[in-house]
């Protein structure tokens, strides 16, 4: 199953992805008692009404978010939100993938924080986000993702509408998108536009929750056949597009994804070992997909290495700047190779090894038989060997062990 997030024109928050969960086809009544059960656990905070409700948007009928809430405190501590949300998942009977989703989605947007304001994480303190509205959007959306099924599938987000302008906050007024949106965004894979509208559309709750969720971003629909569609509005109007955040859930129809990449190859014959070594360091580190160095004849018998950088076309100049001046290399030959993969997702897995709770991320294939096939990132394994003083591989023996169980991989 594929689920497209498509946020290119009114943005995402996080009351229009839930109505959006609810419109496609998630029990509306387990998300509210889901939902009403969080209601003691935020100390000052009281839901007095919830409900979905139908709405039009510029000629667009939607589902809605209908939310009532008493607020006796209009600041509060990051971690204070983050420790309703964990009771609330343990309680509930979440799954773990939508646990995770929840933690991680939260986390996100403390860390934002603390990297605005250069504070630790344990004192950051919300002041928009510090309302229940925000657990009500975060654990309503893991109960409607759980109820769908949609972690199991492929989730796909278009780039996403940010608006622009200027917007006004506790700590004043600046630009748009505010410095939290581009700090959740940072070092994803979301792709941000401005959009239609001189004003916010995305909000850090609805950004916070799609890094946690989508495993890539498109500017394409993926091949699928389209099964239901479903709306979630948002609170404004706008003149000249309606405001909603739209889902597209359908079967997928190509066994294999394509991308395109750039291959950049050179021959280097007079440098060591060790120089290769810090020149394959280098190039992952300023973006390179791969690196691969294999031994070759050249002219008149000489041994040469073939150094072969795969990249995307947005660091392709780097690539080749590292390539040319770690190994002294004077000119690289450049083409450009499509490619077939294995429809894969990224998820991050807790499990518990001697006591001790780690969260690892995983990369599933998800084709055929395939899907049950997945593998760990070797920085993963290497911390839970040098945490517990265990081998690497052992480590590793542990942790597809304890992922087999979490995922329900056979």
């Amino acid at each position: 199953m594929s689920l497209v997030i498509d946020a290119q024109v009114a943005g995402i928050s996080g009351d229009m992805l839930l109505a959006a969960l609810v419109n496609i086809g998630a029990d509306k009544s387990k998300v509210i008692d889901g939902v009403l059960s969080s209601a003691g656990m935020l100390r000052g905070s009281r839901i007095q009404n919830m409900d979905f409700e139908k709405t039009v948007k510029h000629g667009t009928e939607a589902t809605r978010l209908v939310l009532d809430i008493r607020e006796e405190h209009h600041e509060r501590k990051g971690l204070e939100i983050q420790d309703c949300i964990l009771q609330v998942s343990d309680k509930l009977g979440l799954s773990d993938r939508a646990k995770v989703f929840a933690k991680e989605s939260i986390k996100s947007l403390i860390r934002a924080e603390s990297r605005i304001h250069g504070e630790p994480v344990e004192s950051v303190h919300f002041h928009e986000a510090s309302s229940i509205d925000t657990v009500v959007d975060i654990m309503g959306t893991a109960i409607a993702l759980d109820d769908l099924r949609i972690f199991s599938g492929d989730i796909v987000s278009t780039p996403v509408a940010v608006g622009g302008g200027t917007l006004s906050f506790s700590h004043g007024t600046t630009s748009n998108p505010a410095s939290a949106i581009l700090e959740i965004f940072r070092g994803s894979q979301m792709i941000i536009a401005g959009g239609q509208a001189s004003e916010e559309l995305t909000t850090p709750t609805g950004a916070c929750m799609l890094v946690n969720l989508a495993s890539k971003c498109s500017e394409f629909y993926p091949p699928m056949r389209v099964q239901s569609v479903g709306y979630g509005a948002g609170t404004k109007d706008f003149e000249g597009f309606p405001n909603v955040l739209k889902l597209v859930r359908g079967e997928p129809v190509q066994r294999f994804d394509r991308d395109t990449v750039q291959v950049v190859e050179t021959n280097v014959d007079d440098v060591s070992g060790e120089v290769i070594g810090q020149a394959i360091d280098k190039l992952v580190s300023m973006g390179a997909r791969d690196v691969t160095v294999a031994p070759a004849i050249t002219k008149k018998g000489r041994p040469t290495n073939m150094v072969t950088v795969l990249c995307d076309s947005s660091n392709l100049d780097s690539v080749i700047s590292a390539l040319m001046s770690e190994t002294g290399t004077l000119g690289v030959r450049v083409r450009q190779s499509e490619r077939r993969i294995v429809p894969r997702a990224i998820v991050s897995v807790p499990i518990t090894i001697q006591g001790k709770d780690f969260t690892v991320q995983c990369k599933i294939s998800k084709n055929g038989d395939a899907s049950k096939h997945f593998k760990v990132e070797a920085d993963n394994i290497r911390h839970v060997s040098e945490t517990l003083g265990i081998p690497f591989r052992d480590a590793n023996a542990l942790i597809i062990t304890e992922v087999r169980q979490k995922i329900h991989l056979k």
